[in-house]
């Protein structure tokens, strides 16, 4: 069973501090949807209203249609998995699934039922018997997981649940949540600052920052078409290269933008007349330019700091200006930090942002 969760207008506010602002979200039943922002954003305060840990301020919460923001947490239809694993130590992996159950009255048939589905699920069977202390980190997070399971919610409610794990192991039960998404269906809302979490897991991203959302969409939406500056530059490793523009001109191809660093570019861009380029910032990221042989068209870049990643290698360099720009080169690549090299720009793969950082948009867009 899954659900579709509507936010509309919501605010968080304490006291006088407001840490949410007219948030509003449509969420459809079976879809992963990840929250994602820097710390302070607000998105674990959402997460938490969703599931009635916090109060909303102002706004509505509803779970399939019913509203639900009035309700205390049991009643909502949602089970929480937090950070911190939050295990019984004295209970076995069985009781710790089981508790929850136990404590609403529910049949002991029926508990037991649950518990093992859920166990052979996440491959814990062989586990049921141990207690906390006797567990991996990912073991315990998979019990943590299974106790939500048991509940048989409408929506899994996930508060950053992978970052007590060492980077192995999160990159493992990054697969394993994704499996589960797969074989349960079920609507699922995942907290997270990581956006290597968000890329591999999200069937949307809601991308979150000072009280506000600042971009909804599918993972590669809004990697390859950002709606403003501060998403070009929070989703992608490295982030996106920026460049002040000195000036654009219109022409019969588009739009003509000078920076300092690439001088003059055609961008493919159509801009009405009249619009001001003052304090505009043109963007590409680092697999957008390409290292050309000497003598090429291009522009040249003293290189300070060669990254080798094994698949490529990013090279950190600076423009005749003095702008520091990024640039993915071969992982076969020879060049070394002190090398000047030549580098062009693909000028299909720019992005330029206003003044009010909000990203301008090609007609194809």
């Amino acid at each position: 069973m899954s659900a579709s969760i509507e936010i509309d207008n919501v605010t968080k506010r304490y006291g006088a501090l407001t840490v949410l602002e007219d948030i509003s979200l449509s969420i459809e039943a079976g879809e992963f949807v990840v929250f994602l922002g820097p710390s302070g954003c607000g998105k674990s305060t959402l997460l938490r209203m969703i599931a009635g840990l916090e109060d909303v301020t102002a706004g509505t919460i509803s779970v399939s249609g019913s509203r639900v923001d009035t309700l205390p947490p049991g009643k909502r239809g949602v089970a929480m998995v937090f950070q911190s694993y939050a295990l019984y130590p004295h209970m076995t992996v069985k009781q710790n699934m089981s508790f929850g159950l136990e404590n609403i009255g529910m049949a002991k048939a029926e508990i037991e039922s649950r518990v093992l589905a859920a166990a052979e699920t996440l491959e814990i069977s062989h586990l049921l018997d141990r207690k906390p202390q006797k567990l991996s980190g990912g073991q315990r997070q998979r019990v943590a997981i299974g106790r939500a399971i048991v509940k048989e919610p409408k929506a899994f409610l996930f508060d950053e649940p992978l970052s007590n794990l060492d980077a192995a192991l999160r990159g493992r039960t990054r697969l394993e949540l994704a499996q589960l998404h797969q074989r349960l269906g079920s609507t699922m809302i995942f907290v997270t600052h990581d956006q290597v979490e968000a890329m591999t897991l999200a069937d949307r991203i809601v991308i979150m920052n000072a009280r506000k959302i600042e971009q909804i969409g599918t993972p590669m939406d809004v990697y390859q078409r950002p709606a403003s500056k501060f998403v070009a530059s929070f989703i992608g490793s490295p982030a996106m290269n920026f460049l002040p523009v000195t000036n654009w001109e219109t022409n019969a191809s588009g739009l003509a933008v000078t920076t300092a660093g690439l001088g003059r570019v055609e961008t493919g861009f159509h801009m009405e007349a009249g619009t001001n380029p003052e304090g505009a910032t043109l963007g590409i990221r680092a697999e957008d330019f390409t290292v050309v042989p000497q003598g090429s068209t291009g522009v040249p870049l003293m290189a300070e700091v060669v990254e080798r990643l094994g698949d490529r290698s990013l090279v950190y360099g600076v423009l005749d200006d003095g702008s520091k720009v990024v640039v993915e080169a071969d992982g076969r690549s020879l060049i070394k930090a002190g090398d000047r090299v030549t580098v062009s720009a693909d000028p299909h793969a720019f992005h330029l942002f206003g003044a009010d950082g909000r990203a301008y948009r090609r007609e194809a867009d």
